[in-house]
């Protein structure tokens, strides 16, 4: 079964999206099969993977959210380029899921079952979600087994942290009390800097073990990658930023077998 991971932070710009696109990259090449949902009515996680405008004939992840007895993602997915990574795309519709989903029964749960057949078809969900805690949000949380939160390096995403916490416990406590922090990866890290070390130290003093070893610099090929619609280990496997997601690709794929091997 695989493990459904909503990538999530209230704050915006932290690599969210760059991260949803390039672990998943990472891993499919690594012989994971990887799904990607976006939930993010900008629908840039789409665009980055170089598939705006591509959809199945049942529609985009809009469509899947609001209609009735939608059970099997297959009629949504779309393949990659990248083999072994399919996408659930989203478009600028999904704008108006949030105020439509406001007078469907189930509003917080329309993902879930989508996602729950899903785990049978891969081997990991990553789902991408905007910077609010909106009816997209939840509804990503509500379904996930577990939460990957990218922080950046600086003052502002501390300060962000209790909101975020506060959050997740309210999601736990209301509707998905499996919930759990899977993991929190620093991103646009740079340890040349005082604030960084010292941002980068509290965290890992605040989520322990939780805090990946890896950590994701600032990269200009990271930028650069999703204006030509590619993950960044195609756009240009020798930066440092394709190097860095391989490496969290290979610590994800250790932490997810000694979990399994702890449980036996």
């Amino acid at each position: 079964m695989a493990n459904v991971l909503a990538v999530t932070n209230q704050k915006g710009g932290v690599g969210k999206t760059t991260t949803t696109i390039n672990l998943a990259a990472s891993l499919a090449l690594a012989d994971q099969n990887v799904l990607i949902v976006d939930m993010d009515p900008q629908a840039n996680l789409t665009s980055g993977i170089g598939r705006k405008g591509s959809f199945q004939p049942a529609g985009t992840v809009y469509e899947a959210l609001t209609a009735e007895n939608v059970t099997d993602v297959r009629d949504f997915v779309v393949a990659t380029e990248v083999e072994g990574l399919s996408l659930l795309p989203a478009d600028r519709n999904l704008t108006g899921a949030e105020v439509e989903l406001v007078s469907l029964d189930d509003r917080e749960r329309r993902l879930r079952p989508l996602l729950q057949q899903a785990k049978i078809e891969f081997d990991y969900v990553f789902i991408d979600t905007p910077p609010s805690l909106g009816f997209l949000t939840l509804n990503a949380l509500v379904a996930a087994d577990g939460v990957l939160i990218p922080l950046t390096c600086d003052y502002f995403a501390l300060e962000g942290l209790a909101e975020l916490m506060t959050t997740l416990r309210r999601v736990q406590a209301s509707f998905n009390p499996e919930l759990e922090i899977s993991g929190v990866l620093l991103t646009m890290a740079d340890n040349r800097t005082n604030l960084g070390q010292q941002v980068a130290k509290e965290v890992r003093d605040f989520f322990g073990e939780k805090v990946f070893d890896t950590s994701i610099p600032r990269n200009i090929r990271l930028a650069e990658a999703p204006s030509h619609g590619l993950p960044v280990i195609l756009h240009d496997v020798r930066s440092k930023g394709a190097e860095a997601y391989l490496s969290l690709a290979k610590e994800f794929i250790s932490r997810r077998q000694n979990c399994r091997k702890e449980e036996t």
